[in-house]
């Protein structure tokens, strides 16, 4: 039976869970909510996940959200010791920094930045800027010598950091300045199962989503 996903596929907490299901090879039953209609608040799902988020999935009775959780779940439950996530307790422990990273700064600092801009017309603010680079150069650092966000293979911390670090360049940052982020980009769009099935496609329905609100908001 398919693990049931609500989702929507230009989100990149999404598209990490879609990153991952595709790495280890599980089935997901698609469940498309329209955030802006307001699907996510409807009785049945709000008894799924009160907190009305997207990626929420359903495997059996079971109803898990937010996107790293889950990830680490579909591993654990489907793919004990997979190098995804590996038992080692360093190297889990690494993986695991890796996800909180791109949490609690990496996507945060992305977020603090562009949605202001993207759903409420917000200028660019200088110093959130600053912000941003600051995390992207810590990412940066993290892979000097390194091909892998955490390592020698690709984790879950690969799958994590590559939806954000595609969003961020999907709105134009660029991201010249950070050449191991530009060299690890390139390797986990080669690497990562189905990447353009999972994350590339989504990173094309978030750019429509973008255009088509600025275009509203210059009516």
């Amino acid at each position: 039976m398919a693990i049931d996903l609500y989702y929507t596929p230009g989100s990149a907490p999404c598209r990490i869970v879609l990153l991952v299901a595709a790495a280890l090879d599980i089935q997901l039953n698609l469940n498309l909510l329209n955030l802006p209609n307001g699907e996510h608040l409807k009785p049945n799902f709000l008894k799924l996940n009160p907190q009305h988020t997207v990626p929420t999935i359903v495997d059996g009775d079971f109803s898990l959200w937010e996107s790293r959780a889950i990830s680490r779940y579909l591993v654990n439950k489907y793919a004990p010791g997979n190098t995804l996530y590996p038992e080692d307790p360093v190297t889990r422990a690494v993986i695991d920094q890796r996800l909180d990273f791109d949490l609690g700064t990496l996507y945060s600092r992305f977020g603090n930045l562009y949605y202001p801009q993207i759903f409420g017309g917000a200028p660019e603010d200088e110093a959130l800027v600053k912000k941003l680079d600051e995390a992207l150069l810590f990412f940066n650092t993290f892979l000097e010598g390194h091909n892998y966000a955490a390592g020698s293979n690709l984790t879950l911390a690969d799958l994590s950091l590559v939806a954000t670090v595609s969003t961020i360049d999907a709105v134009g940052f660029s991201l010249k300045p950070y050449p191991n982020i530009l060299k690890w980009f390139e390797l986990i769009k080669s690497t990562a199962p189905r990447y353009e099935e999972t994350n590339g496609k989504g990173i094309e329905e978030f750019k429509t989503f973008v255009a088509r609100l600025k275009a509203k908001s210059e009516l």
